[in-house]
């Protein structure tokens, strides 16, 4: 933890997330400029009012560099009717053209100053190459409307454009290029900012499964630093609560041990009629002084985890109950390897079948996979418990049956070991009433 601490952190999340956005708005400024001073500015088609007039007589041009010309008729004329100054003297070529008068033609067009120098340049230079003099062309978008004697309207216009133009299409390359350009940029930033993250996650399942997991030691922001430094000071704190409650506990099952002595010497010049309850009483406490101390040394002995086939584990101890005549079988066995603390999962396991067999005559155990998890069930065939004791009968000294004979179920911390060592494992136990009669025990550790 002091190494942790001695080290200096990387710069605050806050002051990287925001040189992240600061560099993703120059480069999107970079790019914009880069398009602005370097890509050829878009061309707007022009058509000759030759061609106009050609799609008015019935026979539009065709072209291979611009959009068509379509001619429709409509009640009304187009609008708006442009009052640029070149319109008078193309309303009067075009009147030249069709052969009428100059009142029955609306010029609508969206023209105005070039945006860009450069295409008033290419049209001009265009324009002078082809023989076309200004007032003689009209630029994409425009439509010229025509009355017919019938009140009718002809118009004619450039077909309108489906899709990117030849221009726009170049933009979205650019773009896409810069964007597949900047992507690894934006996912190593990325990763440098989730990977203390999900580094604390790991912790956090890590401590889950093995109290005894060594403390976290991340490197990232100022924040993760001190977050990791608040997970190490929660864990240590916790272990020193949990070991002052064990050590506690056991030093009181210790400590009751010379009383005890005391009381069994004693006892020797009680009347007769007494001396015999006595001692049972005294042999059944020192039972529950031996059984404590050996739930506080299991729970006290830092167990090493190896990776183990749970199947065989399971095999194993049915195989060597059977041989002393115990109705215990395992009905289906899968390949399950996981890692734990073979000699904590012997005792689990073992305790489990003995209940099974003690309260039900019978065991059967059954081990599968689920997910991400390995399961051992354990039925028997006996009485079942009540559902308002399925929880109850995990704490330590809880039992149902009264009596403290070990014929009967000894002190009642064999469920309270089970599940110590399966939430040790980062697992858990559950107890399953079966609706056809007998108890199944569920045990569910993660892989």
């Amino acid at each position: 933890m002091s190494s942790l601490r001695s080290r200096l952190p990387t710069a605050p999340l806050f002051v990287q997330l925001l040189t992240f956005m600061v560099i993703s708005l120059v480069a999107a400024q970079a790019i914009s400029l880069v398009l602005l001073f370097n890509l050829p500015p878009p061309t707007p088609d022009f058509y000759r009012l030759t061609e106009v007039a050609q799609a008015f007589r019935g026979s539009p041009p065709t072209f291979t560099d611009r959009r068509p010309l379509e001619v429709r008729v409509s009640d009304e004329p187009p609008e708006p009717a442009t009052d640029a100054r070149f319109a008078p003297k193309t309303r009067a070529k075009l009147s030249e053209l069709l052969g009428v008068p100059k009142d029955r033609l609306v010029i609508a067009a969206r023209g105005g100053p070039f945006a860009d120098r450069r295409v008033f340049r290419i049209l001009r230079d265009r324009a002078a190459q082809e023989g076309v003099r200004e007032e003689h062309f009209l630029l994409d978008p425009f439509e010229i409307g025509l009355q017919r004697a019938d009140g009718k309207w002809v118009s004619v216009r450039p077909t309108p454009a489906f899709g990117l133009t030849p221009w726009q299409s170049r933009i979205a390359i650019w773009f896409v290029l810069s964007g597949v350009a900047l992507a690894p940029i934006a996912y190593l930033f990325a990763r440098r900012l989730s990977e203390p993250i999900r580094g604390m996650a790991r912790a956090a399942e890590r401590l889950g499964r093995d109290p005894n997991a060594p403390p976290v030691d991340l490197k990232g922001s100022a924040e993760v630093a001190v977050a990791a430094a608040a997970f190490n000071d929660m864990q240590a704190r916790l272990a020193r609560y949990v070991d002052d409650r064990t050590a506690m506990m056991a030093s009181i099952a210790h400590d009751l041990r010379t009383p005890l002595t005391r009381l069994r010497f004693r006892i020797e010049s009680a009347p007769e009629e007494q001396r015999a309850k006595m001692a049972a009483d005294l042999d059944q406490m020192e039972e529950m002084v031996s059984a404590t101390l050996a739930f506080v040394r299991d729970a006290t002995r830092p167990g090493e985890r190896t990776p183990l086939e749970l199947s065989s584990l399971v095999e194993s101890i049915c195989d060597e109950m059977a041989e002393t005549g115990a109705q215990c079988e395992v009905q289906s066995a899968d390949k399950v390897v996981l890692e734990g603390d073979p000699m904590a999962l012997r005792r689990l396991l073992s305790n489990l079948l003995e209940n099974a067999l003690k309260f039900g005559g019978k065991a059967r155990a059954r081990v599968h996979q689920d997910g991400v998890h390995a399961v051992v069930e354990v039925d028997d065939d006996g009485p079942g418990i009540p559902d308002t004791d399925l929880e109850r009968v995990f704490e330590p000294f809880y039992r149902r049956e009264p009596s403290r004979s070990r014929k009967t179920g000894g002190i009642g911390l064999g469920l309270a070991v089970v599940r110590t060592i399966a939430r040790g494992h980062g697992g858990d136990v559950t107890l399953i009433n079966r609706p056809s009669g007998g108890l199944t025990a569920r045990v569910q550790l993660p892989l």
